[in-house]
């Protein structure tokens, strides 16, 4: 009752790309496609028939997605998927190709043990939607975690993380590397300058290779991801709010285009 009572002093901020025919999937998966079946005249409703990949827009990327024995996005609980959160600003250190540590996010918002973390890498703005869109600086070249990173994450039994750009993973930690080999190149070239060390040294392979998701998607640490988030990000950066991932009940489904909202109790 008090839930109910109190409901009108709940905000809740939409977290969610927007998604058409236009909204990039990453790289190399199927795009939505949408048709209309029928119209209003002369049938009285309209009916729509949509094709795509799970990898569209905002989308959660279950456990089955690298792990053939890992949960299908039916068999994720309610609790799994709602509930408090640390929400990170990284974008005054946001650079093409840059690297953030666990340092970066607790130095910047309290993160506790079993929370959902919420990523702003900044490059959100040059997501389809935006005045600065720009698919390839979005797609290729965005920031990622450190390599320590992974070990972190584990030990801080992270329910899921949400970032709002490609993926979780570096882009040159990805297959990205080997399709976008002059990208690379500029990679390895800025990480030297920057680290003193080159792309093959920061992420090796096959060590280490989309550790994000080969490393921890697996039991018992089942720690996914969402990637493509926008929407109302900043309007809540360096915070703590209780988040929920809202995908589709999918049986057998391996990730699945979602809404993510924030909830905060003024």
């Amino acid at each position: 009752m008090n839930l109910l009572q109190n409901w009108n002093n709940v905000k809740m901020y939409d977290l969610t790309q927007k998604l058409s025919h236009l909204t990039p999937p990453w790289p190399t998966y199927e795009p939505l496609q949408i048709k209309f079946f029928k119209r209003l005249a002369p049938n009285g409703a309209n009916g729509q028939l949509i094709t795509t990949s799970n990898h569209v827009g905002t989308h959660l990327d279950g456990p089955m997605h690298f792990d053939t024995a890992g949960r299908d996005i039916a068999s994720l609980p309610l609790d799994k998927l709602v509930g408090p959160a640390a929400i990170v600003d990284l974008s005054d250190m946001a650079e093409d190709f840059g690297i953030y540590t666990p340092q970066d996010i607790m130095d910047r918002v309290e993160v506790k043990k079993g929370d959902i973390l919420i990523i702003n890498t900044g490059y959100h703005k040059y997501g389809w939607d935006q005045p600065e869109a720009d698919e390839r600086r979005y797609m290729l070249r965005h920031p990622g975690p450190s390599m320590d990173f992974v070990d972190w994450v584990k030990e801080m039994e992270i329910k899921w993380i949400g970032v709002d750009c490609g993926s979780a993973d570096h882009p040159m930690n990805t297959k990205i590397r080997d399709w976008e080999p002059r990208e690379a190149e500029a990679c390895d070239k800025y990480m030297k300058e920057k680290f003193g060390k080159g792309l093959n040294e920061m992420y090796p392979w096959p060590d280490v290779y989309q550790a994000m998701h080969v490393k921890v998607f697996i039991k018992p640490y089942e720690i996914i991801h969402a990637e493509n988030l926008g929407g109302d990000l900043d309007k809540i950066l360096n915070r703590r709010m209780v988040v929920g991932c809202f995908p589709w009940r999918f049986e057998g489904g391996e990730s699945s285009i979602c809404r993510i909202v924030a909830f905060e109790a003024e």
